[in-house]
C-alpha cells in the first residue's frame, strides 16, 4: 500500500510500486518510475523520465528534524533523466542536474551541488557541502569529504578518499579542489586543502600531501611529481595517452567530433559553465 500526500504533484505516466511514501510538496515529473519501499520526502522536486530504485530515501531529513521532530522548509531539486539505483539516500538542501546516475547504496549529504551528466558509483559517499561539476565520473567506494570541490570532466576511480581535516579531530575542515580533466586513480588518498591541477594524473595508491600542478604525474607515498602526462605513452600502441580528453570520448560531449572541435564550438558562457574558459594547453 502506498502513502501519497494529497499535496504531491505527480506527472503523467508515473509508475509508483508497492509500499512507497510520497510526502507533501513533492513534485514528480512525467514518465518517472519509483520502485518499491522508496520514500520521497517533503520539498523534493524530480524532473521527467527518472528511475528511482527500491529502498531509496530521496530528500532525507537534516539534523534539525532529528532534533526537534519538526519539518523545515528544505528543498531538493533533481533534474531530468536520472537513474538512482536501489538503496541510495540523498539528503535535502541539494541540487542535482540532468542525467545523473548512481550505483547502489550511494549517500549524498545535504547542501551538495552537482552538475549535469554525473555518475557516482556503488557505495560512494559524498559528505555534503560539496560542489561537483558536470561530466564527472566517480567509481565505486569513493569518499568525498565535506567542502570538497570537483570540477567538470574529472575521473575518480575506486576507493579514493578526499580528506578535509588537517588536524583530526577538529572542526576546521578544508576541502580538496580537483581541477578539470584531472584523474585520481584507484586507492589514492588526498590530504585536506590541496589543489590537484588541470589534467594531472594521481597514480594508484598515492598519498598526496602537497598540491599537484597541472599536467603532472604524481605517484607514491608521499606522492612525488615524476613526469608530465604529455610525455606518457600507451604501452601497447606507443602513442601518447594524455591529455586523455584528446584520446578518449566515451560519455563525453565531444564524442564523435573530437575535443578541440567541440571546445572551439562553445561560447564563452558555455566554457564558463564547465569552468574551462581558461584551459591550459
Amino acid at each position: 500500500m502506498n502513502i501519497i500526500s494529497k499535496d504531491a504533484k505527480i506527472g503523467q505516466n508515473v509508475i509508483i510500486r508497492d509500499n512507497c511514501t510520497i510526502e507533501e510538496n513533492v513534485t514528480i515529473g512525467d514518465n518517472c518510475y519509483i520502485d518499491s519501499n522508496t520514500i520521497i520526502r517533503s520539498g523534493t522536486k524530480i524532473g521527467e523520465n527518472g528511475f528511482i530504485g527500491a529502498n531509496c530515501i530521496i530528500g532525507e531529513y537534516e539534523m534539525d528534524f532529528c532534533i526537534d521532530r519538526k519539518k523545515h522548509n528544505h528543498k531538493l531539486i533533481i533534474g531530468d533523466n536520472i537513474l538512482i539505483r536501489s538503496g541510495s539516500i540523498i539528503y535535502t538542501e541539494s541540487y542535482i542536474g540532468d542525467n545523473f546516475q548512481t550505483g547502489h547504496q550511494v549517500t549524498i549529504r545535504e547542501k551538495t551541488v552537482i552538475g549535469d551528466n554525473v555518475s557516482v558509483g556503488t557505495l560512494s559517499d559524498i559528505q555534503g557541502n560539496c560542489r561537483i561539476g558536470s561530466y564527472v565520473r566517480m567509481h565505486s567506494n569513493v569518499h568525498v569529504g565535506q567542502l570538497s570541490e570537483i570540477d567538470s570532466f574529472v575521473w575518480i576511480f575506486p576507493y579514493v578518499v578526499l580528506t578535509n581535516d588537517p588536524t583530526p579531530p577538529s572542526n576546521n575542515f578544508v576541502g580538496v579542489h580537483i581541477h578539470p580533466f584531472a584523474i585520481v586513480a584507484t586507492g589514492a588518498i588526498i590530504m585536506p586543502g590541496l589543489d590537484l591541477g588541470q589534467d594531472c594524473l594521481i597514480g594508484a595508491g598515492a598519498i598526496v600531501t602537497k598540491s599537484v600542478v597541472s599536467y603532472a604525474v604524481a605517484i607514491g607515498n608521499p606522492a612525488k611529481c615524476i613526469s608530465d602526462v604529455r610525455r606518457t605513452k600507451n604501452k601497447i600502441t606507443g602513442v601518447p595517452a594524455y591529455p586523455w580528453r584528446e584520446h578518449f570520448s566515451n560519455y563525453m560531449p565531444w564524442n564523435g567530433v573530437g575535443f578541440h572541435k567541440w571546445y572551439d564550438s562553445l561560447t564563452l558562457e558555455q566554457k564558463k559553465k564547465y569552468g574551462i574558459e581558461n584551459i591550459e594547453e
